[in-house]
């Protein structure tokens, strides 16, 4: 599990303390979750998922099975404060990534930030007056793809299956999509499998979360990475330049992904993809995957 200390070295002094304050109270008032306030507070820590700071309202901390929440209303000054750390105190520099809604920082957390959107030509080229700031904690969960590795890996051949993961949203399809492709790239001397050249498609950052060029995120020894462009032009990039044995990306579902997706599996490549859903039924109420489906390009469906 990755170690999200980081997040608060982005805080004010005074919000950091009221968070870690507020986390150990809760330990200490506790009389359910565990005899051992010690156990009580590292799961506790485990479960924070988002820390949501917004402007001239309360903080609130959502864990995984409840949520807290600081009666503190954070000022406007501490909102670009903490704005200003996210930059390294250059804000224009990361005006691109402000534009798609969020900042990537040391450590693959992502950030979301709202505020007013500057629209020209249909396109967002600015973002002011940020009002809010989500912080999402990352999550590495290694080794949580064994339980569906030899549903992927084709041991006889070397090779692996077209691969579609499937799941609700929050249920760890880019978790276990990630440590797959560890697993595919670095090998596995235990079963004999040679680990294969893989391109990630890492159109908002979620996957390998790149932070100045380097990957947060293990994501193998032999994996290149393409972030911020659209799974479409990211897969045919690294189609032409980078000769991947294998490209996963998350999220498929529209017309465009699935005419990358043909193209790639016509030159050999193989696919590890994901898609929200919840049965194969509905899964197939899109033409676009139910074309790959029915054409058996897609050799494996696995539902989380």
């Amino acid at each position: 599990m990755k170690d999200f200390s980081e997040v608060f070295n982005y805080l004010p002094n005074n919000i950091a303390n009221l968070i870690n304050n507020s986390i150990a109270n809760s330990v200490a008032n506790s009389v359910s979750y565990s005899n051992n306030n010690t156990n009580f507070n590292n799961n506790l820590l485990l479960e924070l998922q988002e820390i949501r700071i917004r402007s001239n309202r309360p903080i609130i901390l959502k864990f995984r099975s409840c949520e807290i929440v600081i009666e503190y209303n954070v000022s406007e000054k501490e909102i670009i404060y903490i704005l200003e750390k996210l930059c390294n105190n250059s804000i224009y520099a990361y005006k691109n990534q402000m534009c798609e809604g969020f900042i990537t920082v040391k450590g693959g957390h992502r950030v979301g930030v709202t505020g007013n959107c500057v629209i020209e030509n249909g396109k967002i080229i600015n973002v002011k007056n940020i009002s809010s700031l989500n912080f999402r904690i990352a999550r590495e969960v290694i080794g949580c793809s064994l339980k569906i590795l030899d549903k992927v890996i084709d041991i006889k051949n070397n090779s692996i299956n077209n691969t579609l993961i499937v799941s609700e949203p929050g249920k760890g399809k880019t978790t276990i999509l990630r440590d797959l492709i560890r697993n595919i790239s670095n090998g596995i001397k235990e079963i004999g499998f040679r680990g294969k050249t893989c391109g990630i498609v890492d159109e908002r950052g979620e996957i390998a979360a790149m932070y100045q060029g380097i990957p947060q995120n293990d994501v193998g020894i032999r994996t290149d990475v393409i972030e911020n462009v659209s799974k479409t032009i990211g897969m045919k990039m690294l189609l032409r330049s980078m000769a991947p044995e294998v490209i996963a990306c998350d999220e498929i579902g529209s017309k465009e992904d699935v005419e990358a997706i043909k193209e790639i599996l016509i030159c050999g490549v193989k696919g590890i993809f994901t898609i929200h859903g919840k049965s194969l039924e509905e899964i197939k109420l899109n033409k676009n995957i139910n074309e790959l489906i029915e054409n058996k390009q897609i050799e494996r469906i696995i539902f989380l």
